[in-house]
């Protein structure tokens, strides 16, 4: 996608200033969707957690049947060497795909060791401080493994996640608030959720349908050496409704406080902001600056 500017792109040893042409007409992940990426960030000279997005994306592609063709460091070195390239107060979304090239029995699988790789930077801005989402309920479901690949990021998950968010915005809202197929709370079309209710800090359980982000769980291991209790819990539309704070994590914005769910109103708490402050302070912390 090209949601950023500045582009730049490593493909076959090199990197590209452009939104580089990488994947042909009759590539398996043009025909039949078989590609996966991750999303990292870099913003403020530093790239948290870096390692383990470049770890998400070979597991990711070897979910999807396709073989990874570069190790996790060998992907997070080409990304430094990438982020070298911007200025040190940039804010650069980083995004590792693989896509699978030929398919193996009647087409459909993909061939083992034929494997497409790309990794592509862009700058895109970190939402200004004081933004907040309001959410919806939506009609869509987040699938289970049974039917999807929910236990990659892929591409291929992404049409149910979009259609869910014009939906919410046909409503009048930024997204929409998820259920699992089961009934229960999953994460927003977007990001993972957390509720807070009576001071006690709560998130779906992770249950397979859902990708359990790795900023979701940056946030809860920081807000539990900070001393809050924090569950994973079975959540329901009527828990968010009672909750006295909602706030949403991913890797694009790290932490959003949520302000609406419907007809429920809520202030951008303190527990949300808390969990921004800990996550960047503890970012500027451990990470080594980069350039």
């Amino acid at each position: 996608m090209v949601a950023g500017t500045n582009i730049k792109t490593y493909f076959k040893g090199q990197w590209h200033n452009e939104n580089s042409f990488v994947m042909r007409a009759a590539d398996h992940g043009a025909w039949l969707g078989s590609n996966v990426f991750d999303g990292a960030r870099y913003a403020f000279g530093i790239a948290p957690d870096l390692d383990f997005h470049c770890q998400r994306v070979n597991h990711s592609a070897l979910a999807l049947g396709i073989t990874p063709t570069y190790t996790p460091e060998q992907i997070h070195n080409i990304a430094i060497e990438g982020l070298k390239l911007y200025p040190t107060d940039a804010a650069v979304y980083i995004r590792p795909m693989y896509w699978a090239l030929d398919g193996g029995h009647m087409a459909v699988i993909p061939k083992e060791d034929s494997t497409g790789f790309c990794l592509c930077l862009e700058e895109i801005p970190m939402p200004p401080e004081e933004t907040t989402l309001s959410l919806t309920t939506t009609q869509f479901y987040r699938p289970i493994l049974a039917t999807a690949l929910v236990n990659a990021k892929a591409g291929c998950l992404y049409p149910n996640n979009g259609r869910m968010l014009r939906e919410a915005i046909n409503k009048g809202f930024d997204n929409a608030l998820v259920n699992d197929a089961m009934g229960n709370v999953a994460e927003t079309a977007t990001s993972n959720v957390f509720l807070v209710k009576d001071g006690v800090v709560q998130t779906p359980i992770e249950n397979g349908t859902f990708l359990a982000g790795v900023t979701r769980k940056r946030i809860i291991s920081l807000l539990k050496e900070a001393g809050y209790t924090v569950l994973e819990s079975v959540l329901t539309f009527e828990d968010f409704h009672k909750a006295d704070e909602v706030f949403t994590t991913g890797n694009m914005a790290k932490v959003i406080p949520v302000t609406r769910f419907e007809d429920t109103h809520y202030q951008a708490g303190p527990i949300a902001r808390q969990a921004k402050k800990l996550y960047w302070d503890w970012a500027h912390k451990v990470c080594s600056k980069i350039g």
